[in-house]
């Protein structure tokens, strides 16, 4: 769809509220106002610097209907795309740090279904590891597997035998199908489900004890609904993952199916932080040596991409981080509105965690709220 207009009540104006004293006040007025645009119907924030964790708000509701439940600071979201970067980029990085994961390796080696059938000299043949974290591998950005496979088996398989629409490492191109099978290469080294091992290695020690894939039937109505889904479902999807390709997975893929909340996600920007060499107040524990860090936090070819290795840093212009982070930033999109963003240099880290497809998808506003609130949270610090 084409991006809207930013309105104008989306700029960094002061806010009337009684909450104007802050320093953080004409954030929380961006928010304010988009969800009075309904942009959202509620949204969780925070935001990590000088060493400590300086904000956990929230405003707005579940949904637009009444009585609806209030947003808390830690209300669990759907994450979606996050879930790239703070599940299997975490996972990636904590295999090669311990020298399980050789970056080089090519695909074919762990899924050899992704290179039976195909002639000799095919270019699926010279995908590596790496590739799928730098999204140029060549294969396609978004198939809707769903539309023609009922189950995770089906799936699977298409994504196996997808054409690469470009040789590895030519065209930079966002792609789910490449992280659904950098998901599954790393189950083969790890011989246990993706969710199993990030539980136990990342999200626990971490004391991350929000954040998961697949919750409850008795914690979903504690979540805010993503969509009433016309599509696929025909239902409310509230409490489950929104992606359809990750439902047919199971709820936990490669690409999509995280739930997590601001605090557990300021719990991990820290240790990235730690880890990069800032001092920490609570000397939260390190996860990460700093070569790993700034090994993922590299670009990536082809020249002119953003991406780095799980990871994107800041565009030039139209960065959805706005103006602010350094090009030595990391950060990532989840596609129901969520986001997180890191600054290596300056020690900074924001989170934001909406419902921004609810009742539909038609909405983008989000596309301007972003960078407001980003660079009005940077110029507050």
């Amino acid at each position: 769809m084409a991006s809207e207009t930013m309105p104008p009540s989306f700029a960094t104006t002061s806010p009337a509220d009684p909450a104007a004293a802050s320093p953080f006040a004409a954030a929380r007025r961006v928010l304010q106002d988009a969800i009075a645009a309904r942009a959202f119907p509620g949204c969780a924030y925070g935001v990590f610097a000088n060493g400590r964790v300086f904000l956990e708000e929230a405003l707005g509701t579940f949904t637009y209907d009444e009585p609806s439940l209030p947003v808390t600071s830690h209300t669990l979201y759907d994450v979606a795309s996050l879930t790239k970067a703070a599940a299997t980029t975490l996972a990636a990085m904590l295999l090669h740090q311990h020298g399980q994961l050789d970056l080089d390796t090519p695909l074919g080696d762990l899924l050899p279904a992704f290179v039976i059938g195909r002639p000799p000299g095919s270019q699926a043949r010279h995908v590596k590891v790496r590739h799928l974290l730098a999204h140029n591998s060549g294969l396609p950005g978004y198939v809707e597997f769903f539309k023609t496979h009922s189950n995770a088996t089906g799936v699977l398989r298409a994504c196996l035998e997808l054409p690469l629409e470009a040789g590895p490492g030519e065209r930079a191109e966002y792609s789910d199908p490449g992280f659904i099978l950098l998901g599954k290469a790393l189950e083969v080294i790890l011989r246990e489900p993706l969710c199993a091992f990030l539980h136990r290695e990342v999200y626990h020690p971490l004391g991350m004890h929000h954040t998961r894939f697949t919750p409850g039937m008795a914690q979903r109505l504690a979540i805010p609904p993503t969509e009433n889904d016309t599509t696929l479902r025909q239902r409310v999807i509230q409490g489950e993952v929104q992606d359809e390709n990750a439902y047919l997975l199971g709820g936990a893929a490669g690409h999509a199916g995280l739930f997590s909340n601001v605090h557990d996600l300021l719990r991990l920007s820290e240790t990235i932080l730690a880890s990069a060499g800032h001092p920490i107040v609570s000397g939260h524990r390190k996860l990460f040596d700093p070569g790993t860090v700034e090994l993922f936090a590299t670009r990536q070819e082809p020249a002119g991409s953003t991406r780095a290795l799980g990871w994107d840093t800041p565009s030039a212009t139209g960065s959805s981080s706005g103006s602010h982070f350094s090009p030595h930033s990391i950060g990532h999109l989840g596609y129901s509105g969520c986001s997180l963003w890191i600054d290596l240099d300056e020690g900074i880290a924001v989170v934001l965690l909406t419902n921004r497809t609810w009742p539909d998808r038609e909405s983008q506003q989000i596309k301007q709220i972003r960078p407001a609130f980003h660079d009005a949270i940077r110029e507050a610090l």
